[in-house]
Order: C-alpha cells, then structure tokens, then sequence
C-alpha cells in the first residue's frame, strides 16, 4: 500500500511539474508576442544602417554652413569689440595721465594678425598685441580696414571720402586723444556724404574676406566709429562700415 501511495505522489508530482513548464512557456510566448521581439529581430540591417547614415550626412550638409557663418561672425564681433576696447583704453588713459595717448592697429604682413598698440603719444610704439588674442579671435583670418589717411584725418583723396581702404592707406593708422579725452589737433571727419548731414568720423574696421578674393572685404563687416571731436565712439556693422 505505501509503494503504491509513493508511486501516486510521484506523478502527481510530474504532473504539477509538466503545468508550471508549460505555463512557464506560454507566459514567455505572449510577453514575446506583445512586445513584437523575438530572436531573429534582434540589431539593425545593413540597409537601415545604410538610411541613418545617410540622413545624418544630409543635415550634416544642411548645418554645417550655418555653423560656420555663425562661428566666423562671431570671431569678427570679437575683434570689433577689442577695438573699441583698445579706443577706450588709450581714451581713459589720457584722462588719468593728462597725457595725449595714441591707438595704432595694423596688419602683420608676416604673421597676418591683426594688431594693436596703446602708448603715450611722446613716448611712441613699444610693444604690438595681437588684437583680440585675450578673447579668443583669431585676427589672422581678419581684413583691417580704415577710412584715415593720416592720424585723426579721413582720407580726402576720393570724391566719397568715407571711403574704407583695405590694406590700410597708411600703416600703421593712428588715433590720438589729448588730456581731456578728445581728438588732438589737427583732426579731420570728413565731408558728410548725401543723404546723411553727419560726417562719416574715423572707422576701423573688421572684415572677413571675400570667398571669391582673400584681400577683399565680404559684406560681413564690423566697424568702431569716432563720431565726434569730443571722442565720442559707436559701432556699427555691415554696409554702415564701407
């Protein structure tokens, strides 16, 4: 009787065993079946690596002009800004000295940058700096410009006389303020060209050049301005720099 009680409870127990595999088995094909994954989908195929790779080259394309526009005008507002840092540099010093200080930019014909100096007029150039090396512009790829022929004199020779000249007419060009602030004497603004009843002031200006000609300005400019006697300065981008 116990052999035949044993043996029963043996199948019992393969049976209950044979249940759970089985559920076991069919819980896995519905969650499989669910969720749309089996074994074989597993990855990606050649063709939709090939689509992905593709699309990435075409907004790749699309970008990527975009980001360098924006990155090169942002390297001609760099260099704009130091200049008119340089300006007010040389501005603020004759006012604390009560000394005349002088601003002089040019254009390294060896190593193509830009390049500034701020000294006391008597005491003359020292040292040149690279303009806008403490920000990050890389002035090398930059055109100066300027509309000056001498130092604070626009340039008279041409009938348009705010007329800016790239190289610079005169290197280096010069921008000297006295003890007060203002522009030394002689100084010249120019003739005020029609429409406008203001004179055109003294520009430098930042460019980067043509695609078509390194040596030539694109329209992408930017400019400081000494607008009057008094030294006062703006700045001003584009066609309002020619």
């Amino acid at each position: 009787m116990a052999a035949i009680m044993e043996k029963l409870s043996l199948k019992l127990f393969n049976l209950n065993s044979r249940n759970e595999t089985g559920k076991q088995r069919c819980l896995v094909n519905r969650l499989g079946y669910a969720s749309g994954y089996t074994q074989q989908d597993a990855g990606f195929s050649l063709l939709e690596l090939l689509v992905v790779i593709l699309m990435i080259g075409i907004l790749s394309a699309i970008a990527a002009p975009s980001w360098f526009s924006f990155v090169n005008r942002q390297q001609v507002n760099k260099a704009n800004d130091a200049v008119l840092a340089a300006l007010q540099e040389a501005q603020s010093q004759a006012k604390k000295t009560k000394l005349s200080y002088s601003v002089s930019f040019q254009k390294n014909s060896a190593t193509k940058n830009v390049e500034v100096a701020i000294y006391s007029t008597n005491a003359g150039i020292s040292t040149w700096k690279t303009l806008g090396s403490d920000v990050g512009a890389n002035s090398n790829q930059l055109l100066l410009g300027a509309n000056l022929n001498g130092e604070n004199a626009v340039n008279t020779a041409s009938i348009t006389d705010s007329t800016v000249h790239y190289p610079l007419p005169i290197t280096p060009t010069k921008i000297t303020f006295d003890y007060m602030g203002a522009l030394t004497l002689p100084n010249n603004l120019g003739t005020p060209v029609s429409p406008s009843t203001d004179p055109p002031g003294l520009k430098i200006v930042i460019a980067l050049p043509s695609s078509a000609n390194s040596t030539s300005p694109s329209s992408v400019k930017r400019c400081v301005i000494v607008k009057t006697l008094l030294g006062s300065m703006a700045t001003a981008k584009d066609s309002q720099c020619s």
